[in-house]
């Protein structure tokens, strides 16, 4: 029976990516194998609880929304994912994942919005990418990159470039909380006229850092 390691299941506001600003239950997956040095998220690296997918389901039905996102830790960590996410698509929600890159998306189920990182050298895990995941992406998909500094921005333009990801999907460049003004990564944008959505995290414009939100 498939089961699976959960930190937590909250209802919040999606803060990133397409789905932004719509109520959304998040499905917090315990692990990840990855480091980012920017990670906001390091309490889901151990502990949670053992959760069946029948379970998770109830749960999830009880906050009414019609969108469910899975999150981590970096939750394809756990094999059981890829039939969670698929048991969400079965009872009519709209799903997303959002996934480091660093582990294989092909068998995803095609119903699932994947929202998936490309790691900046700042994040200290840039040998991680597996740059074969991007055929697999659909063009509801998103590709982001979380940016640091310069550094970081010109080499997210040369992978947007070199890679013709957004031939592919819609690309998202977002600043590291706390590390690049906000500002200084649109200005570059426009200089640089480049094809991609400048997104901020809601969440924490309007609770912070505060778990579960």
């Amino acid at each position: 029976m498939a089961r699976l390691r959960l930190t937590e299941i909250f209802h919040s506001l999606q803060g990133e990516a397409a789905t932004i600003g719509w109520p959304t239950v998040f499905v917090r997956l315990t692990g990840c194998p990855l480091r980012c040095g920017y990670c906001d998220t390091a309490y889901a690296f151990k502990g949670g609880d053992w959760w069946e997918i029948g379970a998770i389901l109830e749960r999830v039905a009880q906050y009414g929304a019609r969108h469910v996102t899975v999150t981590g830790g970096e939750p394809l960590a756990q094999p059981d994912c890829l039939a969670l996410l698929g048991a969400l698509c079965d009872a009519g929600y709209a799903v997303s994942l959002e996934t480091s890159g660093a582990l294989d998306i092909a068998a995803v189920d095609p119903r699932v919005e994947i929202v998936m990182d490309l790691k900046t050298p700042g994040s200290g895990e840039l040998d991680k990418n597996l740059y074969d995941n991007i055929d697999h992406l659909k063009p509801r998909d998103q590709v982001k990159f979380v940016i640091g500094d310069e550094a970081d921005y010109r080499w997210s333009r040369e992978q947007l470039e070199r890679r013709a990801l957004n031939e592919r999907c819609t690309v998202l460049f977002s600043p590291v909380a706390g590390e690049l003004e906000p500002a200084l990564l649109a200005e570059w944008i426009l200089r640089d006229r480049l094809d991609v959505r400048f997104q901020l995290q809601l969440h924490k414009i309007l609770w912070g850092n505060e778990p579960g939100r």
